[in-house]
């Protein structure tokens, strides 16, 4: 069953950092959104500081979103599996910083 009611949310810097990428990742990557759009619970939720959002993972990078009750998918981070985790945290930190 897909679910294309839902609408995918990218920041321009996560749009410029899918651009630079290697061909055959950035191929891997849009083709993993077009799943999770397709599919939004099918990454894996993540717990405590993190809780709220879903990770997928693409090799040995992931991304990270986040589901709205307004039907969005907001990505959050994309990175390399040893630092997404930090990198994600640091984000959310600021956006509470700024609400």
């Amino acid at each position: 069953m897909t679910s294309k009611t839902y609408k995918l949310r990218v920041p321009d810097e996560i749009v410029g950092l899918i651009r630079n990428m290697h061909p055959h990742l950035k191929k891997k990557i849009r083709g993993s959104l077009e799943t999770i759009l397709s599919e939004p619970h099918s990454g894996k939720a993540l717990k405590d500081e993190l809780a709220g959002l879903r990770s997928f993972q693409v090799s040995r990078f992931r991304i990270i979103y986040r589901l709205s009750k307004r039907k969005h998918i907001e990505i959050v981070a994309i990175g390399p599996r040893e630092r997404i985790y930090k990198e994600t945290f640091r984000i959310i930190s600021k956006e509470g910083e700024e609400s």
